[in-house]
């Protein structure tokens, strides 16, 4: 996790290096090349993104009902798919959206609740010389891919760049440094308290398996992740499907309009819902954000080397190199 995070961090680098020297400045043809690849990039990523979204959402939903299974997960997914379809293409998101600023401040107590419940576990596991020190189990390069495979896990902060009608680059830059490094902590701390309190072979690995330790910690923190995670999932996949309408309306010129790109998103979502597991989407997310990267990587380096800034571009050409590798390697953690 802290080498995700280190990853995701340096990435982040990258992309706002990018919104101080290329936003609006360069009449290069070849960064005007790779900006437009990496838009539709991050068109495909959106895609497979809110596969996943919907996918956790799903499982979440039917986690405590007498349906808890694969098929019923599933088509909870699919009805979800389909409303968000039928409103985007009746009416848009912007009510939808409207919700964000109060469901965020819900969800980051959630998730001070579910640290503070697991710091108070973890203390009463110390005081009772009850910790966990468990070997890796997969080590070298298997270890590696599978890492590749989760990059999607701590992306996210890739919004701000595309918020320059609303905030300055100043803003935009410390708004994304912020965010990676609270979510960096959240991770960090989470993982830590979790790897030590609990033996690896306790329950069965799913993408529902952290109800059942919350469960172990505070019979309230599975209702309460629950809730949390259906807010998350939901409001994530409505960002990341307006987002991916209006970028493949903008790329084809109004060729397609908005209202295409969601029908196409839900399409192609429903396709991977049917024909994978989640961990595979996971992993096919994690390859599509890496190539975006790779490509905003890619520009960085270009516009580092304009701007004399020799160490910079080396630096952000073996990002550029590192997102391919993830793109080609990453790994299902099944």
């Amino acid at each position: 996790m802290a080498a995700l995070c280190f990853v995701a961090y340096l990435f982040g680098a990258a992309i706002r290096f990018n919104i101080r020297h290329v936003e609006g400045q360069s009449n290069d043809s070849a960064i005007r090349r790779l900006e437009n690849a990496s838009s539709w990039a991050l068109a495909f990523a959106y895609i497979v993104s809110v596969a996943y979204y919907l996918n956790l959402l799903g499982a979440f939903a039917v986690s405590l009902t007498d349906l808890n299974d694969a098929f019923h997960a599933k088509l909870v997914t699919s009805g979800v798919f389909i409303v968000i379809l039928l409103v985007g293409w009746t009416q848009g998101f912007g009510a939808l959206e409207r919700m964000e600023q109060v469901t965020v401040g819900v969800k980051l107590s959630i998730i001070m609740g579910l640290l503070f419940g697991l710091a108070w576990f973890f203390a009463e596991r110390a005081g009772a010389g009850e910790l966990m020190v468990k070997p890796s189990q997969i080590h070298g390069w298997a270890a590696v891919t599978l890492a590749f495979g989760l990059l999607v896990t701590v992306q996210g902060f890739k919004t701000s760049r595309y918020l320059g009608e609303e905030y300055d680059a100043e803003t935009r830059i410390r708004s994304m440094r912020l965010a990676q490094w609270l979510s960096a902590a959240i991770y960090m701390i989470y993982i830590a308290f979790l790897s030590f309190s609990f033996a690896p072979d306790m329950i069965e690995l799913n993408e529902t398996a952290i109800i059942d330790l919350m469960a172990i910690v505070a019979p309230i923190l599975p209702m309460l992740l629950i809730a949390a995670a259906l807010s998350a999932q939901f409001r994530a996949a409505v960002a990341d499907t307006g987002g991916a309408g209006g970028l493949v309306a903008e790329l084809t010129r109004g060729r397609m309009t908005a209202r295409m790109g969601y029908a196409a998103l839900v399409a192609a979502g429903l396709t991977l819902t049917w024909g994978m597991s989640v961990f595979e989407i996971v992993s096919y997310a994690s390859r599509a954000f890496a190539f975006y990267y790779a490509l905003q990587s890619s520009i960085a380096a270009k516009a580092a080397v304009k701007h004399g800034q020799t160490a910079r571009a080396g630096l952000f050409a073996g990002l550029g190199v590192l997102g391919l590798a993830i793109l080609i390697f990453g790994a299902p953690v099944e």
